[in-house]
């Protein structure tokens, strides 16, 4: 023991090394010629022959593989690595735009118009393509193989980007999450679409809504709601829309959300995504069963059910169980905690309706959100937008009304009557308000009860961006938790494709 003690030193030695644990615990440095694989200059992944072969389809059977590029290499001249094959194959799919020929001579010629064709590598270079294919037979290979390199050179980049953004985040780590999210889940959707789009491309795309709608004559553009009332003032909900639905307490509009949600998942077969930050699951369902089965809730809570309410709680139980609702109980969540498990839903199960219940229970991860209540709404409200355009799917989201009307309940709501209105009516395509109708003066207090029979419900529709706007008549059987049409219009008149 006494031999390991080092001994004494000078002023001038140097100092004494540090303890076994301390150096074992410094990162050791990695040498280059350890780890090879972490080098950052190598060239990002692509397949010039993959390109080559492509660009030689074209020139040998411009028509037929101009056409097959436009529909399948969604990314356009970005998925070519080599700057010489995006001006090639640009060209040639203006020519192709404009009904030109295309062939060697004038490929040649509208690249030395441009001042390009030195650039490409000449007319040499072009005979080179023509000879690398024998045939156009397997441009849809080639084309695979171009967009999986143009897919990992977006990896990369997106990746690198990150890494970037890591080092230089100080706070709101939530945000930078979902972000993150976003951008990794957009690398796969390049396959399906397009990051922009041209204005022809657009004004096509119009155009084939435009004969899509007179083909339907009548029937729904939207998913349908199953109240033909609402349907046929909206033409049913649709994608990217963000939908409002407001109301005083116990005025029911977790009921109709619920009722609509349930008619998509089980009448239509359609995914749906419900976040209930305000009731559980169990108590969701329970709900819904008895909806469904028209059952009396308070009777089934209090245990007492007659014997023919059990046939129709286990039918309605059978078809909610086999049915495609996903239901999210989770309190407290903030806007971005629901936007990233939406988007999981969505990938998952790609689902095709998002009810929120409701805006009020959300809150913002930005600390800039919190000291101001109307800030905060706005982010939230813009989040919810954004998710719908993002996702391509409406969502419901459920909210209050300002305590002055709660006070007045004689008086028929407005859209200001919103809480927190002004960036929830700025960002909605659709605002529906719950009220009771009253006649001549009457308060709330003397319309009659659920007798059985059922409570007349109006859902105004205060905002409508693609629509009118007006009263949609609805009955609330309370005792069951359900909505129903008030048969204005029969649901024949508006036929839906599901």
């Amino acid at each position: 023991m006494i031999d390991s003690v080092a001994p004494a030193q000078g002023h001038d030695a140097p100092p004494p090394a540090p303890p076994a644990d301390l150096r074992a615990s410094r990162r050791p440095r990695v040498r280059k010629e350890v780890a090879p694989t972490g080098r950052v200059d190598r060239l990002p992944p692509h397949a010039s022959d993959a390109e080559r072969g492509v660009l030689g389809c074209l020139l040998i059977a411009p028509n037929e593989a101009a056409g097959e590029c436009l529909r399948i290499l969604k990314p356009g001249a970005e998925a070519f690595y080599d700057l010489r094959h995006q001006s090639i194959y640009t060209t040639v799919i203006a020519m192709y735009d404009a009904q030109q020929p295309i062939d060697l001579i004038t490929i040649q010629q509208r690249l030395r118009d441009a001042g390009q064709l030195e650039a490409v590598g000449g007319l040499t270079y072009l005979n080179e393509l023509a000879d690398t294919v024998p045939s156009a037979a397997n441009l849809a290979y080639y084309v695979e193989i171009v967009l999986e390199k143009h897919l990992l050179r977006r990896m990369l980049q997106t990746c690198t980007t990150v890494i970037s953004r890591v080092y230089q985040c100080e706070s709101d780590v939530p945000a930078l999450l979902d972000e993150v999210e976003r951008d990794i889940l957009q690398i796969n959707e390049e396959r399906e679409r397009p990051e922009t789009k041209g204005i022809k491309e657009l004004v096509n795309s119009a155009i084939n809504t435009i004969e899509d709608l007179h083909a339907r004559q009548g029937m729904l553009s939207g998913l349908s709601t199953g109240f033909p009332d609402f349907d046929k003032m909206t033409s049913g909900m649709h994608k990217g829309e963000m939908i409002v639905i407001a109301a005083r307490p116990s005025m029911g509009k977790t009921s109709l959300a619920m009722n609509i949600a349930e008619h998509v998942a089980i009448d239509l077969k359609h995914p749906v995504a419900v976040f209930s930050l305000e009731m559980t699951a169990e108590s969701l369902v329970l709900r819904m069963m008895c909806s469904r089965a028209e059952v009396n809730l308070r009777d089934v809570r209090e245990g007492f059910l007659a014997e023919r309410d059990f046939p129709r709680l286990t039918h309605a139980a059978g078809e909610i169980a086999g049915s495609p609702i996903f239901i999210d109980d989770t309190s407290g969540l903030s806007i971005l905690q629901v936007r990233a498990r939406a988007r999981r839903l969505w990938q998952q199960h790609q689902i095709k309706l998002v009810v929120i219940d409701y805006l009020q229970l959300l809150h913002s991860d930005t600390r800039r959100g919190k000291d101001n209540r109307q800030q905060e709404i706005a982010e939230i409200s813009s989040g919810i937008k954004a998710l719908a355009k993002e996702l391509e799917v409406p969502i419901i989201i459920l909210s209050q009304l300002n305590r002055e009307i709660e006070k007045d309940k004689s008086r028929k709501p407005k859209l200001s009557d919103l809480r927190e209105s002004g960036s929830i009516e700025q960002d909605a395509d659709l605002v529906g308000l719950l009220y009771k109708p009253s006649k001549d003066g009457e308060d709330e207090e003397s319309v009659p009860r659920d007798d059985g029979a059922g409570v007349p419900i109006c859902l105004l529709i205060a905002k409508q961006r693609n629509g009118p706007t007006g009263d949609v008549e609805l009955t609330f059987l309370k005792r069951f938790t359900r909505f129903k049409p008030a048969a204005k219009v029969a649901a024949d008149d508006v036929p839906s494709q599901g």
